[in-house]
């Protein structure tokens, strides 16, 4: 997660919701390694767990990058 005000206009980050100081927070779709964060050890994120519904919506975005799944329709 990121809280970069140019990812305002990103198509590859959803929004994730405000941080303390209520700054928004994006997932970026667009960068693979951010889901793996378990398997590079990496620490959790200050702001906790995304909250949904932005996880499944990140997950869609990401799928229409590397098309993983197949198209639900």
């Amino acid at each position: 997660m990121t809280t970069a005000d140019y990812n305002a206009t990103n198509p590859f980050a959803v929004v994730a919701g405000t941080t303390p100081d209520a700054r928004t927070s994006y997932i970026l779709c667009h960068q693979v390694k951010s889901f793996d964060w378990r398997q590079r050890n990496a620490s959790p994120h200050p702001a906790g767990q995304v909250p949904m519904p932005a996880y499944p919506e990140a997950c869609a975005v990401l799928n229409q990058i590397l098309e993983l799944c197949p198209d639900p329709a």
